[in-house]
């Protein structure tokens, strides 16, 4: 006979039909704003306001933000990878502590070779979900 497995859900996702939160982009069909029903989601659209957010720009929160911006700004290099890793691992981990990454994988040979893209893997610590997440920087 198989055991029973327990499966953790955090009780916002129990309340139905109640939005706890926003989601990105900011392009909703009632209005600037699209809602979220569900921890996952709004997880999802925490995780990808932080990696666009460089810090200074959230106003009366000026230390939130990945600063992926300004780390691109210097320029495009090997070394940039490990700097984008570490911004990430510790933003996420001050301002996203719902999630555990499991990988980050940074792409800096574009076609352009203008661009750097970011994928974030990552595990929802409550439940043990794994999504990801893609920012292309241009």
């Amino acid at each position: 006979m198989p055991l029973p497995q327990t499966v953790r859900v955090n009780p916002l996702d129990l309340q139905g039909n109640i939005a706890i939160g926003v989601s990105l982009p900011f392009n909703g069909p009632a209005g600037p704003f699209n809602s979220t029903y569900s921890t996952q989601t709004q997880i999802k659209s925490n995780l990808l306001n932080l990696l666009l957010t460089n810090k200074g720009e959230r106003v009366m929160n000026p230390e939130f933000g990945a600063d992926l911006g300004t780390a691109l700004f210097e320029g495009i290099n090997d070394s940039i990878v490990e700097n984008i890793k570490n911004l990430i691992n510790t933003n996420v981990e001050i301002f996203v502590p719902e999630v555990q990454i499991t990988d980050i994988l940074v792409d800096i040979n574009t076609p352009d070779n203008n661009a750097v893209s970011v994928t974030v893997k990552y595990k929802l610590k409550i439940s043990g979900t794994s999504d990801q997440i893609t920012v292309q920087f241009i």
